[in-house]
Order: C-alpha cells, then structure tokens, then sequence
C-alpha cells in the first residue's frame, strides 16, 4: 500500500535515516549469566527470565529484552540486499518482508523456547547486520502449540472495533516444522472540530465545522513451513495473503463571512489485496556453504476519491472524482555463499538481481454548477514503471583482538529504470555501497560499535505518476527524471548493562546526502525531485531503569526515543531548511510494575511527536498531535488461565492539530490564505484477552 498520513494519535514518521525500531521494549535482569563466544560478550536468557510477564509467544519474551528494540525486515526497501532486520530465528534470517521475523516470533509459542541470545551482528557472517542482535532458540520436536489473542476497542462517535484478534497454530514432526497464523487488525480513527481560514493578514474568511472519521480492515493469513534434516540441509518457505480495505469520510458544514452557509463532502476507499512468497535453501557447498533465496511479492490497490461542495441555496456547486488503480510486484533471486577460512575469519560473497514494476491507470472528472463530471487531462497520470536491478557483494568479518570484532563489505549496484505509458523513459545506474563496522567489547558492561555505510537510496514508485487531493485541492506531478539518492552514513553505537539497574543503548547518527528527494518546481506544478546535498544527525535511545533498588519492586521504566536534525536548500526559496517532512523527535516512555506476589501488573504510556514542516511550491502544511498521549493498563496474568488487560487511551484529551500556510504565485510571494484546526478525538478504550491452547 503506498505511505499515507496517520493520524489520531499515531506517530507519523518520515526518517531518511532508516528504522530505528519500533516496539516498545521492557527490561529485565537475566537469571542466566553471560557467556563468552569466539572472545566476546553474548548474553542469555531463559525462558524463567520472563516468567513474571506472562509471556504467551517469543513475540512477548523478544520486547522484553534490556535496551532492545525489533528493527522490522520490511523497511520498504525493495530487494533484500544487506541485512536491515535485527532478529535471528535459529541463527537464521527469515526469507520475507511482510511476513518477517516479528511475525514468526509472534507464531512461536512461549513453551517452544529454549533460550534467547543477544549478540553483535559482527559475530554472525550475515552482511549488513550490526549492532545489537537477538536470536532466538527454539526446540518444538513432535509438539503442537496454539495462541490466540482478542481485543475490542471503543472510541467516542465511531463503530466499535469487535474484530481484532490472532490465532497461531504450529507444530514439528521430524525434520519438518510448520506454524500458520490467521488475524484481524481493524483500525478507527475520527476526530471534530472547527477550521479556521483566514487570508493573509489574518482576517477571518471562514469557518468549518468538521467531522472525520477513517475505518480500516486489515485481514491477513500467513504461514510458514522449514525443513532440517540430518544431513545439515537447511529449507524454509513463507507465505502471507492479506485484505487491507479502508474508508474515509469527512463531512464539513461552511460558513463562509458575510457568504452563504454551505457543504462539502469528501470520501475516499482503497480495497486493496496483497500476496507474498518466499523461501530459501541452504547446503554444504565446497570448503563452504551456499543459501539460495526467492521471493514474489504482488499487490493491487484501487482508490476512488470523491468530494462535492456547494451552498445551501445551490450556489457554488462543484464536484470531482479521482480513480487510480496501481498494481505492483516485486521478484527476487539471491545467493550467498559463505565459508570459513580460520578461527574469528570468515568470508561471504552474495549476489542479487530484482524486478520490480508499478503499473497506474488514472482518471480524474470535475463538474461544475451542476453539469456533468466532464474528464480532466492529467500528466504521468497512466504509466508503467519497471526497475532491473543487481548486485554484488563481498564481505569479510574477522576477530582482531578477543574482544575487537570487525566486519568489512563492499560491492556495486546496477539498476536499469524504464517508464512507458504517458511517458517513455530509460535510464540506468551504477553505483558504489559497502559498509566497515568495528565491534569492541570494552568490558563486561560496555560494547562500542563503529560504523561507516556508503549507501545508494530507492525510488518510490509512486514518485514517477501524478495524483491528485481533492480535499485540499492540489496535487502532486510526477517526475519521469528523479534519480535514487546516494548517502555516507556514520554511527557510533554504545551498549551498556547496569546490572540490577537496568540497561541502555545509545546512537549516534551523522549522514551526508547527495541527490536528496524533496519537492521540487516541475513545470508548473511541484512533486517529488532531487536537491543537490542535505546533511542529517541523530541520537537514538532504547534504555530501562529498574526502580526495585529504589524500594518500587517490581517495576521499571523503559525509554526509547529519536531526535533528527536535518539540513538542506529549499529548491523553491533558496533557503537552508529542514529536509521536507523529515521526524524532528519522537519517543515512548513506560512506567510498568509487575506486582509482587500476584498476578497483576499496571503501568502508563507517555508517548509523542514532532516532524517538519511538508513544503509544496506554493504552500505549507504541517500535521501533528498536542499535547502527549498517556495511556494507563491493569494487566491480570492469570483469568482462568489467560492474561486479560484492560486500557484507558488519551487520558490528556490529545488532539490532531494541522496548519497550512498558501502563498501567490510560490513561495516566494506574499501569504494569502491560512488554514488550522485543533480537533478533539476524545477517549479510547481497550479490553484484550489472550492464552495459549
């Protein structure tokens, strides 16, 4: 599905930078001790460790981690390319997106886990993959396992969300194990309130009672099926098919000064399905070992936007209607062959080729006073985009020291760009990328890791073809000449282990840009293009505090938070600014106790966000959220032997908040009109049920 904005308290993110992770994580201290692999420090834990959480699935014990955040494998990168994901299943990498390592931890069941090892991607010979890792050990021979889970959800002025849930069944016999999840992820979103406009000098033009609501339906069905025989032969395939159908609605009473009172009605639907495959295939090979891997991925998206406006007395009657159908597909074949040359040396060389297309067929009809919807002529608006694209790479880790790891890669990417239809373009590419990380573990407590990244950036396909708002009335034109960015990225990363305190990890991120996407003139409209350099720097934290050596048994803080600053030349004014719609900060801060001796557990969420303003050609507009939502829960792990929470959201009345800012001409001339609202979405309970069977 393409990247749309999220609202209602959701944290809506644009980072350059790449995931930074995404799930919350909760400490704890592991019973077990450290133990020391080829010279460096990997901890362990058991699954009496989380006992306390009332683990269900690996899923529940992974997000438990100290100072540990999962890092999704879909980033929407296309391909598979150098390792962006930080989780191991059995020492392996799972072959999906979509259907990714977090889903397969999600299907384990808790009683299949034999231990979890938190590592350094130094001591793995998968390229790419740095930092802090987890892999997790499972042991389910000739056993069958189920979970479920089941949540209902209220929001104020929306239909009740009755329909969420999972339920996860998986089971081995022999050398082949399998596991299958069905689940139901609904979402409601809604606000109201006033917008006001006024024209440049602030004097008000008119107002708007405003009502929105977004109804969405995510259904999906995944399994996956590995194979392990005695002869060392390692195979897997993964699977997913999903529905996701969402409509949106708002509805606005006008009261224009000194005009007549009128309406508009905006609605727009996506009913989209999406399918996905993948598998691998590991053997012995030589003095080494080769993985073949695959996938196919497919997706078909239709939208139908429809607005209509006019007075109550008839007057001003205006309506227009944008139908996109956009199907994609993605196809990948890759090798790695690795092998081991001595004690701490090994050495992989992979070799990838993808295609990938997107193909969009558009309409867009208006009508004005009444007429019929006649068609309106718009540019890129049909077309097909297909990208041929490979690589090689060599990477070498190797042991300096017992406790310095180092892991070097580097190779080059091809790509061949081709756009038909509404324009006809080729174009093709050869460029550089490689990463050098060194791993130190400079004692017990503390890991330092250093990395250098070169870089070379993906379209977005969507970026080639026109659309359209019709709510704001405006659009976006597409560029046939936009090309990938390319980037220096330098981190410094330190790990540290407070023992009974708690633990922590700290990023920092220095990247330099070239060819940088931003919106740019195109004739004489605006949409995606490149800028010439930007510069960007970050900290990045997942950290927890353990509070029972302060008297507060039981429970712990966990932090984990982002901060950007970004740099680049605004293409419309000339003026150094953010990179557009770049995340300024965000964060998630958790106060949870696990009560002694019983099965209860509380805790609260404080959670916000911030990101630059989206600059077009001839305005601004910035969404976001005010003030910070806070969430409290009270957990009970043991209802008849389920674990049962119940939830109270935005306890600080959060609202969604927007500005839009329009100029003459660009950007460069005198303000004519503002927009803004502040819109309440009022409260939002949850009850969740979830066991094992």
């Amino acid at each position: 599905m393409p990247m749309k904005p999220l609202l209602m308290g959701s944290l809506a993110v644009m980072a350059l930078m790449g995931p930074a992770g995404a799930d919350t994580a909760v400490d704890v201290v592991p019973d077990a001790s450290s133990a020391a692999t080829n010279g460096t420090i990997r901890s362990e834990y058991v699954p009496a460790d989380f006992a306390q959480y009332g683990a269900v699935t690996a899923l529940d014990m992974v997000r438990r981690i100290p100072g540990f955040a999962i890092i999704r494998d879909d980033s929407g990168n296309r391909g598979f390319g150098q390792a962006r994901g930080n989780v191991l299943i059995n020492g392996q990498r799972v072959s999906a997106k979509a259907n990714g390592a977090e889903a397969e931890l999600g299907r384990i069941a808790a009683a299949r886990v034999v231990r979890i090892e938190v590592l350094d991607g130094t001591q793995t010979d998968i390229p790419g993959l740095t930092g802090k890792v987890v892999n997790v050990i499972t042991d389910g021979e000739g056993t069958m396992d189920g979970t479920w889970r089941y949540k209902i959800r209220l929001r104020e002025n929306l239909p009740p969300s009755l329909n969420e849930g999972t339920v996860t069944l998986a089971g081995s016999q022999g050398a082949l194990s399998w596991s299958v999840e069905g689940r139901s992820a609904p979402q409601r979103a809604g606000d109201a309130g006033w917008r006001l406009i006024q024209d440049g000098q602030g004097n008000l033009l008119e107002q708007r009672r405003e009502d929105f609501t977004r109804v969405i339906e995510d259904v999906s069905l995944a399994g996956s099926l590995s194979w392990k025989p005695a002869s060392g032969d390692i195979a897997n395939l993964n699977a997913k098919l999903g529905v996701w159908e969402v409509d949106r609605k708002q509805i606005s009473k006008t009261y224009p000064l000194g005009g007549v009172e009128g309406r508009r009605l905006f609605k727009g639907s996506e009913d989209e399905w999406n399918a996905e495959i993948g598998g691998d295939y590991e053997f012995g090979f030589g003095p080494g070992r080769l993985k073949l891997i695959g996938l196919v991925r497919h997706e078909h998206s239709p939208f139908v936007d429809w607005f209509l406006m006019g007075g109550l007395d008839g007057s001003g009657q205006y309506a227009s209607n944008f139908e996109q159908s956009v199907d994609e597909g993605e196809y990948i074949l890759r090798s790695e062959y690795a092998l081991q040359t001595g004690k701490g040396r090994d050495w992989q060389i992979s070799a990838e080729g993808a295609f990938n297309f997107l193909e969009a067929e558009t309409a867009l009809e208006e009508a004005v006073g009444g007429g019929p919807l006649l068609p309106v002529p718009l540019h890129l608006a049909n077309s097909r985009v297909e990208e041929r694209r490979g690589e090689v790479i060599l990477t070498h880790g190797r042991q300096l020291t017992p406790k310095l790891n180092l892991q070097i890669s580097g190779g080059m990417e091809y790509s061949e760009l081709e756009q038909t239809g509404d324009a006809e373009n080729k174009r093709s590419f050869t460029r550089p990328k490689g990463i050098a990380s060194l791993s130190w573990q400079q004692s017990d407590t503390l890991k330092l890791v250093g990395k250098v990244e070169r870089r070379v950036g993906q379209l977005n396909f969507y970026d080639f073809i026109s659309s359209v708002d019709l709510d704001l009335g405006n659009g976006q034109s597409g560029n046939q000449n936009i090309v990938p960015n390319q980037s220096w990225r330098y981190t410094l990363e330190a790990q540290k282990n407070f023992g009974e305190w708690g633990a922590s990890t700290i990023r920092f991120i220095y990247v330099d840009l070239e060819d940088v996407i931003d919106q740019v003139p195109i004739g004489q409209g605006a949409g995606p293009g490149n800028i010439d350099s930007a510069k960007a720097y970050a900290v990045e934290t997942e950290s927890t505090l353990k509070l029972s050596k302060l008297g507060f048994t039981g429970a712990e803080i966990t932090a984990k938070g982002r901060y950007y600053d970004t740099e680049a030349d605004d293409p419309v004014t000339g003026i150094r600014r953010s990179i557009n719609g770049h995340l300024i900060w965000d964060y998630n801060i958790e106060l949870r106790q696990d009560v002694p001796n019983t099965d209860i557990a509380w805790g609260m969420v404080l959670e916000g966000f911030k990101q630059e303003p989206f600059y077009q050609l001839s305005d601004t507009q910035l969404s976001g959220n005010e003030p910070p939502f806070l969430m409290a829960y009270l957990e009970h792990k043991d209802i008849a032997g389920m674990t049962g929470t119940v939830a109270l959201g935005n306890l600080t009345n959060q609202k969604d908040t927007y500005w839009r800012r329009v100029y003459a001409g660009d950007r460069n001339g005198p303000l004519v009109r503002t927009e803004e609202y502040s819109r309440a979405f009022g409260p939002i309970f949850t009850v969740e049920l979830k066991g094992k069977f």
